[in-house]
């Protein structure tokens, strides 16, 4: 699949305030639905030859997804005849569920459960292309206010209501569309996050944790249980224990780099 051509002309074209999705599906793409297809089962596609034009191409796709989330005619006008499948869902799953607000439960013990959906998220197969947005109820103790719906957000390019971080900001005009899409699947035998990294998520125990190779310091303040958080939700939900140390350090949120983690 050619990355120059394709979401990236749709989302350059729908940025500027040209085009329209209805032109672009009704343009010849070679079997372009067919090609994201090759995506949609945990099979290891993107090790072949052509997995690494996937990637990229599935990226500019969800930076198209980006600009629609809040035009649900748009969105799913464009992303249903792609072959995927719309999905809201009633008990709050951080694999399919986005926060976008907290309302602070009065018990801080009370779990996360779904107040409203703000956009249905979407599947290819087994891949998640992008997760529900929903508005939720929480204790303090799983979902903090300000914290789950506030915090930047890893994996993803823009929200109207939150920073985001994401590995292609900072690069020039061509070099940005060179980032690789998530890849979380829901397999019969569980969930597989981020299965494209390589990189273990309490670092490698045979070197040094001072190593260029092994996690950063930011990476490192992180306990065990919120790096699992961030990989699992894209974002912390509550303040982290270390706050006081990681203050130290500003802008320490953008010097993370969870984008290669992975679970043991």
């Amino acid at each position: 699949m050619d990355v120059g051509v394709g979401a990236r002309e749709l989302y350059e074209s729908l940025a500027e305030g040209n085009g329209t999705n209805a032109s672009w599906l009704g343009r010849d793409h070679g079997g372009y639905r067919d090609r994201l297809a090759t995506a949609a089962e945990y099979r290891h596609w993107w090790t072949a030859p052509e997995g690494q034009a996937l990637l990229w191409e599935l990226y500019a796709l969800s930076r198209v997804g980006d600009l629609l989330l809040h035009e649900e005619r748009a969105y799913l006008g464009l992303f249903t005849p792609l072959g995927m499948t719309p999905f809201k869902g009633d008990t709050f799953d951080p694999f399919l569920h986005e926060i976008v607000e907290v309302e602070q439960g009065d018990d801080p013990r009370a779990p996360i459960e779904i107040t409203e959906v703000v956009w249905p998220g979407l599947m290819l197969g087994q891949l998640l292309f992008t997760r529900a947005g929903v508005r939720v109820r929480a204790g303090a103790d799983h979902a903090q206010r300000g914290v789950a719906d506030r915090s930047p957000l890893y994996w993803t390019f823009r929200r109207r209501h939150r920073p985001t971080v994401d590995l292609s900001h900072g690069w020039g005009h061509n070099s940005q569309w060179r980032t690789d899409f998530r890849l979380d699947y829901r397999t019969p035998a569980g969930d597989r996050l981020n299965v494209a990294g390589h990189d273990p998520i309490d670092g490698r125990p045979d070197l040094d944790p001072d190593h260029p190779a092994n996690l950063g310091p930011e990476e490192r303040l992180l306990t065990p249980g919120e790096r699992r958080e961030l990989l699992r939700h894209r974002c912390l939900l509550r303040v982290p224990r270390a706050a006081d140390a990681l203050a130290r350090t500003p802008g320490w949120e953008h010097d993370l780099m969870p984008f290669d983690w992975q679970l043991p």
